[in-house]
């Protein structure tokens, strides 16, 4: 079961949000608290209000569909900051010209997923619960075959 927090609209940059969710990326819920709490950007106090909205996701919809969903076995599955639209603005500069700027708004989102005591993803299905198969990787493409000089060079024209 995934459980699911958006923010929309934040004044950061996606780039900079970036800075601060891949350091809670695969981590569990209590960790990444702790990392956002010692962060030192601004960004990441309101990741740590999407992180609480997320983790009151889980526990509302656990009670609501009476699931059975450990708290202290959630960790972060993915956090993605994408573009928001872009505020374009106008910089004064020399000799009555004018520079444009913008300014960059950024949306977050946030989904925590439950792990396994083995530490593998729990598959809530119709009231029991059960371990997902790990995924396979994809098989892997050879690289193509570079094509060797056969040593001749050709004559310049004159």
């Amino acid at each position: 079961m995934e459980f699911r927090a958006e923010l929309k609209y934040l004044r950061v940059s996606p780039q900079k949000a970036r800075l601060v969710l891949d350091l809670i990326k695969g981590r569990r819920v209590e960790e990444a608290r702790n990392t956002l709490l010692f962060t030192k950007k601004r960004v990441a106090a309101h990741v740590s209000k999407l992180l609480q909205s997320a983790l009151d996701n889980a526990n509302f919809l656990s009670t609501e569909k009476g699931l059975e969903v450990e708290i202290d076995n959630l960790y972060v599955k993915s956090a993605i900051a994408n573009d928001g639209p872009r505020m374009k603005r106008i910089r004064p500069a020399p000799q009555g010209r004018a520079y444009r700027y913008q300014r960059r708004i950024s949306h977050i989102e946030l989904v925590l997923a439950e792990r396994g005591k083995n530490g593998e993803a729990v598959v809530h299905v119709a009231g029991e619960e059960r371990a997902a198969a790990p995924a396979q990787g994809k098989a892997r493409r050879r690289a193509p075959a570079v094509k060797k000089s056969s040593g001749k060079k050709k004559a310049a024209a004159k």
